[in-house]
């Protein structure tokens, strides 16, 4: 078992790119599914719904691609050739103070025109991983479009994977992750869209061209944790760095305000009752994926710890430190394995996963309400009798 498992972690760090697109297409997946569930219970076959969630989709991403992209470009390169004049000014407003001497002599030292071109240079050597980038995206795209037109067949394997007396415990796990992973991209939805308002209002107020662009901006970097506020911020101050320093100062305070507010208010509301991890696991889940594999680590920490931590929960595991679980929970576990296991027996692997997924659906109602699970209550899909023995 030591041996397998030292050959399991090596393979998966051999095969890390194809581990992060999986899982990226999975969190895809666990964020489509609803959408397109929705609009197949309005009428629409399967196959409709997914063009009409992934082309909407596709085109909000160009759409936002074409509203930020080039006034960003355009106000990088108005900021490169403005800095040799904003330095002399910077200089001179420093000059007049003698304690500002040791960072006058800094500013006149930074080389700009190096600077300009080795940026230029890093920007060139990087767009070979940019062109791999996006062929990993669109690689990704288009598993989670597979995943999505067949759920059941990429279930079925899982099921036929996984021993049959575990398949309640499956069935409740598959529903989980997809209640973190759904209520995880809302939040992410709710915290970008809040940050793109207030920084379109802020930049409006102080009549900054391209406005929209740069809030925008602003909330797509939200969602990378520590330093996206950081990122976020600083386009909009300098975009009114012509207006004045007291005006940058009053724009970089609002800005602090908000990341503020967000931070200690919006996102413990937001995701505290859906990931259920307590602040310092988030710190620490934040903290490794972002030494593990960077941004996109920092990205995935929150859904996957609170998919481990869902994981551990509802198999069981008894933890050092913590109590044992309720001989309630492991006797209402048992008996639905036993019920499971009575209305399946003889069944093929899809109809057994779909008895565990209605099971598993009537098991979170009764722990809601405080029902017991009783056998002649669950009532049998039409999909899952046998014409051999239709009682059964």
């Amino acid at each position: 078992m030591i041996l397998l498992t030292v050959l399991g972690l090596w393979l998966a760090w051999q095969l890390s790119n194809v581990v992060i697109v999986v899982t990226i297409a999975l969190v895809l997946v666990g964020t489509f599914d609803p959408l397109v569930a929705w609009l197949e219970r309005r009428g629409f076959g399967r196959g409709r719904a997914l063009v009409l969630v992934f082309f909407v989709f596709a085109l909000a991403v160009v759409g936002v691609i074409l509203l930020t992209i080039p006034p960003l470009v355009a106000q990088l390169q108005h900021i490169i050739e403005d800095a040799p004049s904003e330095r002399r000014k910077l200089v001179a407003f420093l000059g007049q103070y003698k304690w500002a001497n040791p960072f006058v002599k800094a500013i006149r030292a930074v080389p700009l025109d190096d600077l300009v071109l080795s940026a230029g240079n890093t920007a060139l050597s990087y767009s070979a991983e940019l062109l791999t980038a996006i062929g990993y995206a669109i690689t990704t795209l288009f598993l989670s479009i597979y995943l999505l037109a067949d759920p059941y067949g990429a279930k079925s394997v899982l099921y036929a994977l996984t021993p049959r007396h575990h398949h309640v415990k499956l069935a409740r796990i598959l529903l989980e992750l997809k209640r973190i992973v759904g209520g995880y991209m809302r939040g992410q939805l709710i915290t970008s869209v809040a940050i793109t308002i207030f920084t379109f209002t802020v930049l409006t107020i102080f009549r900054v061209d391209d406005a929209l662009a740069l809030a925008m901006f602003a909330g797509l970097t939200d969602i990378i944790p520590f330093v996206g506020g950081y990122i976020a911020s600083a386009p909009a101050v300098i975009a009114v760095s012509s207006q004045g320093t007291p005006i940058m100062l009053l724009v970089a305070g609002l800005m602090f305000l908000y990341q503020e507010f967000e931070s200690r208010i919006l996102v413990p509301r937001v995701y505290g009752r859906v990931l259920r991890l307590p602040p310092a696991m988030v710190l620490v889940a934040l903290l490794v994926g972002g030494t593990l594999m960077g941004v996109l680590g920092a990205l995935l920490a929150l859904p996957i710890a609170a998919g481990l931590q869902m994981i551990v929960r509802e198999l069981r595991v008894e933890l050092p430190g913590q109590a044992p679980p309720d001989e309630a929970i492991r006797r209402r576990d048992s008996k639905a394995e036993h019920i499971y296991e009575r209305l399946t027996a003889g069944a093929p692997v899809e109809q057994a996963q779909e008895i565990a997924g209605r099971l598993a659906l009537k098991m979170k109602a009764n722990e809601k309400t405080g029902a017991a699970l009783m056998s002649a209550e669950y009532e049998i899909p039409d999909s899952a009798r046998r014409p051999d023995d239709p009682e059964k």
